[in-house]
C-alpha cells in the first residue's frame, strides 16, 4: 500500500489537503457523467436478462469477491442459471470480451475472475465493455441472471439489483473522493442502492468471513497440519484483516510482506523468505502456484451471511421478478 493509500484510513493530514483539489475535479467530472445518464443524453444498453451488481463506493478491499462466491451458488440453488461478468482488472487476454475456461491462465483472466471461475465453474466473461460480455452470456449460455462483480459506477450497464458492500472496519476512510481518499462516490450514494451489506460488523444485513482451512498453494490440497510460525504475504486491499485471521488461528507471524492490490507475483518476491512457511490468501495463491514451495499455504475463507440478510436477498429477488419465492 502506497503512502497516499495509507493516508486514506488515517486522520486528515497535509497530503489529504494537497490532493483535495484533485478530488474536487474528480467529483465534478464524475457528477457530469452521472447527470448525462440521468438526463438520457448518455444511455445504458438494453438488457432483458436481470443483472445483479455487487459493488462498492470505494477502492478495493471491501470483500466483494467472497460475497459473489456465496451469491452465485445461492442463486443456482433456486434453479437459476447464472453467469458472471467482471472488468477483469489486471487481465492480459489477447482479445475481449474474454470467456474463461479450464485452459485460462491467471495472467489472461486476472486474479479475482480466475479465482471465481475456479471455485464456481460457472460461465464468466471479462472485459471493459460490459455490454459485449453481457451478449456472450445471453447468446451462448442463455443464462437466467447475471452477477456483475463490481460495476456500480458503470452506468452504461443497467441493473436490476444493486448490492453495495461496505467494509465494517474501514468504512469510508477519511470520507474524501479519490485521490485524497478511497471513495469513487460519496456515501450518500448508498441511499439509492437496493441493499447495503456489511462485511463483518453487527448489522443484521452483514456477513462474516469464516476460515475453512489451510490449503497447499502448490497443489490446492487440504493441509491438515501447518507450521505454527511463518511469513504472511498478501497483495490485497486490507492485509491487516487477513493477518489478524492468521493470528486468531494460532499463527505466529515473524514478518508481514505487503504488495499492491492485484500485484503480479514472481519468484523474486519471495527471495528473502528462505525456508520459512508462507501464508497467503486464496487470491494471492492463484498467482503463485507455478513456483510455490511445499511449505506455502493459503487460507480459504467463505462468506457466512446472517439469516436476515438471506431473507432480505430472497425478498428482493422475488420483488424484482428474478424468482417467484422459495
Amino acid at each position: 500500500m502506497s503512502y497516499i493509500e495509507s493516508s486514506w484510513y488515517k486522520k486528515k493530514s497535509l497530503i489529504t489537503w494537497l490532493l483535495a483539489p484533485l478530488s474536487g475535479l474528480f467529483f465534478l467530472l464524475s457528477g457530469v457523467r452521472k447527470l448525462l445518464f440521468k438526463l438520457g443524453i448518455a444511455k445504458s444498453f438494453k438488457a432483458d436478462i436481470p443483472i445483479i451488481v455487487v459493488g462498492n463506493i470505494g477502492i478495493g478491499g471491501n470483500g466483494k469477491t467472497p460475497f459473489v462466491l456465496w451469491l452465485v451458488p445461492h442463486l443456482e440453488s433456486m434453479g437459476l442459471k447464472v453467469g458472471v461478468i467482471s472488468r477483469g482488472y489486471g487481465a492480459k487476454a489477447q482479445t475481449y470480451p474474454y470467456e474463461l475456461s479450464s485452459a485460462s491462465s491467471v495472467e489472461e483472466a486476472g486474479d479475482e475472475p480466475f479465482l471465481i471461475y475456479n471455485r464456481l465453474q460457472c460461465p464468466l466473461v471479462i472485459g471493459a465493455d460490459r455490454e459485449a460480455s453481457y451478449k456472450v452470456l445471453k447468446e451462448k449460455y442463455k443464462v437466467d441472471v447475471i452477477v456483475s462483480d463490481d460495476g456500480m459506477q458503470h452506468y452504461k450497464m443497467p441493473r436490476t439489483i444493486e448490492f453495495c458492500i461496505i467494509d465494517s472496519k474501514r468504512r469510508f476512510g477519511n470520507g474524501f473522493l479519490i485521490p485524497a481518499g478511497p471513495l469513487r462516490e460519496l456515501p450518500s450514494r448508498i441511499k439509492s442502492v437496493d441493499l447495503a451489506i456489511e462485511n463483518g460488523g453487527d448489522s443484521i444485513f452483514s456477513y462474516q468471513l469464516a476460515a475453512s482451512g489451510f490449503y497447499s498453494v502448490k497443489d490446492k490440497a487440504f493441509a491438515e497440519d501447518t507450521p505454527s510460525e511463518g511469513i504472511a504475504v498478501s497483495a490485497i486491499g486490507s492485509p491487516q484483516r487477513f493477518e489478524k485471521s492468521l493470528e486468531a488461528l494460532g499463527k505466529n507471524l515473524v514478518e508481514c510482506k505487503h504488495f499492491r492490490d492485484h500485484h503480479a507475483y514472481s519468484e523474486q518476491d519471495f527471495s528473502d523468505t528462505e525456508s520459512n512457511a508462507v501464508f497467503m490468501t486464496e487470491k494471492d495463491a492463484v498467482k503463485c502456484q507455478q513456483f510455490a514451495k511445499n511449505n506455502w499455504y493459503y487460507l480459504k475463507v467463505d462468506a457466512t451471511p446472517t439469516k436476515e440478510l438471506i431473507e432480505k436477498i430472497n425478498q428482493l429477488l422475488k420483488q424484482k421478478g428474478i424468482t417467484h419465492g422459495i
